[in-house]
């Protein structure tokens, strides 16, 4: 009786059908996630005027959520490897919709920050599961692209905030964003039915039957036959999905670097994400100016995330994500100094590729770096622990905000972290990564598939 390595046969099938239904459901669920998360940075100025509250307020405001998300990216993650992605990611569509709708019927600072962190629950559990998701389904060669493809539908999200925050709330007020983000609970009934389940989710199950339909449809032309079992790597035969396997086989020191990265780089994110219309109106900028700033800085996250992945796919990743980070230091030190409008178009362009596409690259490296049975639970935590960093930027820049202090000096704050996060990636040992050695070992079953 033959064993088949179901993920040797993944990594080299041809980009088809299921792999265009995998990245849809991935691309999609990350631009309403994007949506969720982006809305409190737009709708800001007109919460803190709606509320009566000061800038140090809003951001513990903005933070609510962020709590919420890494729990949620630590727990859900986690748990999509025990119970499957699709029944997990529809637990986070309905948590994340559900209540950011809720959030718009709130009236005061705290009920408005529980909603956003049950809210939070669901924006950071999808993260984890839909990059692993896509990460396994992925042909090798179009791995990182494919993974930071999915990351561009969170631009998206935050892009489409841009451009319909100014006259939604203009018209409706800043609940009605809110209760926009409520519209993708009805596309669950659609994920139960369509989205796969993990290879390596069935293969532990014993679904045989579901596998191998599964293996026709991402691989058509290998001939399946009753007598051949199909199993995963090695590295997968572990029931054990807890994150101590986190820090076992040598990947303890690496692992706790990839949390700092993480966290310094969730530190620029969620910095710029919660003030940068703030720090632009503080700059001068009326609020549809302001927002354009989001627009193009969204653009240049999707720019960012797609070229990583394609240099990613070409040269080692971890080198691309260190250069990612040093320029993200570099450009927003420049934000506070450039003075000419079309200059600081440039410059935020350059700000939006080297902070949000520098994170949307860290979860395809944590996504290939851990093998695919703890994959969920290593970027899930890695995602979750990283939101400290994610956490306490909204507060921090809220606090510098109410010194009044010099707007350079409030980047420059921001820059530090990149400069922290590239040193970080640097002392990871890439050598320990699950895609480096799946890449570099030979693939028994792909060789007797082509044999046949």
């Amino acid at each position: 009786m033959n064993q088949i390595d179901v993920h040797s046969l993944a990594g080299q099938a041809r980009f088809n059908g299921l792999h265009r239904l995998v990245l849809f459901w991935c691309v999609l669920m990350l631009i309403v996630d994007g949506y969720d998360l982006a809305i409190v940075g737009a709708a800001l100025p007109s919460i803190m005027k709606g509320m009566h509250i000061d800038a140090t307020s809003a951001g513990i405001m903005a933070a609510s959520a962020l709590c919420g998300v890494m729990l949620g990216a630590i727990f859900l993650g986690t748990l999509a490897d025990r119970f499957g992605r699709p029944m997990m990611i529809c637990v986070c569509v309905a948590l994340f919709s559900l209540f950011t709708a809720a959030a718009g019927l709130t009236n005061d600072p705290v009920s408005f920050s529980v909603t956003r962190f049950i809210a939070g629950l669901g924006i950071g559990g999808v993260l984890p599961i839909v990059t692993a998701q896509m990460a396994e389904f992925s042909p090798d060669r179009l791995r990182t692209r494919l993974v930071t493809l999915v990351f561009a539908g969170y631009s998206v999200g935050g892009i489409l905030v841009a451009l319909t925050a100014k006259q939604l709330i203009g018209s409706y007020g800043w609940q009605s964003v809110f209760f926009a983000a409520g519209l993708p609970v009805l596309l669950i009934p659609f994920i139960i039915k369509t989205m796969p389940h993990s290879m390596t989710f069935l293969v532990k199950n014993g679904r045989r039957n579901e596998l191998r339909m599964l293996v026709k449809r991402l691989v058509p032309d290998y001939p399946v036959s009753d007598d051949e079992q199909f199993a995963g790597p090695s590295s997968d035969k572990s029931k054990d999905v807890s994150v101590r396997r986190l820090f076992q086989d040598g990947r303890a020191f690496s692992t706790t670097m990839m949390w700092v990265a993480f966290m310094t780089g969730l530190f620029m994110v969620y910095a710029l994400s919660s003030w940068l219309t703030k720090l632009m109106a503080m700059a001068g900028y009326s609020l549809g100016s302001a927002l354009n700033f989001v627009i193009v800085f969204n653009v240049g996250a999707i720019a960012g995330a797609i070229l990583g992945g394609w240099l990613g796919d070409r040269v080692n990743i971890k080198r691309v994500l260190i250069a990612f980070y040093v320029v993200g230091a570099v450009a927003l030190s420049l934000m506070g100094y450039t003075k000419s409008t079309a200059s600081l178009f440039v410059v935020v362009f350059v700000v939006g590729a080297s902070t949000l596409g520098t994170q949307l690259l860290a979860y395809a490296y944590a996504g290939g770096f851990y093998p695919h049975a703890i994959r969920s639970t290593g970027v899930g935590f890695a995602s979750g622990v990283g939101r400290i960093g994610a956490i306490v930027a909204p507060v921090l820049i809220g606090w510098l905000v109410s010194l009044k202090l010099p707007l350079e000096q409030n980047f420059m704050a921001i820059g530090v972290a990149g400069l922290i996060g590239a040193m970080a990636v640097t002392l990871i040992d890439h050598a320990r990564a699950d895609s480096y050695r799946g890449r570099s070992a030979t693939i028994p079953a792909v060789q007797r598939s082509a044999g046949r």
